[in-house]
C-alpha cells in the first residue's frame, strides 16, 4: 500500500484534468509553451483567472514556467504529464467509455 502522502499526490494530479479549465490548459500546453495572455486570449479568460490556474497547476508539479525578459511562458513539466494527457487522449478515442 502507498503512503497517504502518495495517495494525495497521486489524486491532486488528476484534479489537474478533472477541472474543465485546468485540463484545456493542458491540452494546449501540450503542443508547446505559451505565455499566460495567450492562453486567456485562446481560453477567452481574464488574465486573473488563468493566472490563478496556472498557479494551481505549478504549485501541483504540473506545469512549470520560465521568464524571459518581461514574459512568462508556461509548459508542461515533464513528459510524464504529456504521457498521461496523449494515454488519456488515446483511451477517448479508442472508445473505452463503459
Amino acid at each position: 500500500m502507498r503512503s497517504d502522502k502518495t495517495i494525495q499526490q497521486f489524486t491532486t494530479l488528476f484534479s489537474a484534468l478533472a477541472d474543465p479549465t485546468r485540463a484545456k490548459m493542458l491540452l494546449l500546453l501540450r503542443n508547446g509553451e505559451k505565455r499566460s495572455g495567450d492562453l486567456a486570449a485562446e481560453l477567452q479568460m481574464t488574465a486573473s483567472a488563468v493566472s490563478h490556474q496556472l498557479r494551481w497547476l505549478r504549485e501541483n508539479n504540473v506545469v512549470t514556467s520560465r521568464k524571459k525578459g518581461r514574459e512568462v511562458y508556461y509548459h508542461l513539466a515533464d513528459a510524464c504529464i504529456r504521457e498521461i494527457i496523449d494515454v488519456a487522449l488515446k483511451h477517448i478515442q479508442e472508445g473505452r467509455h463503459d
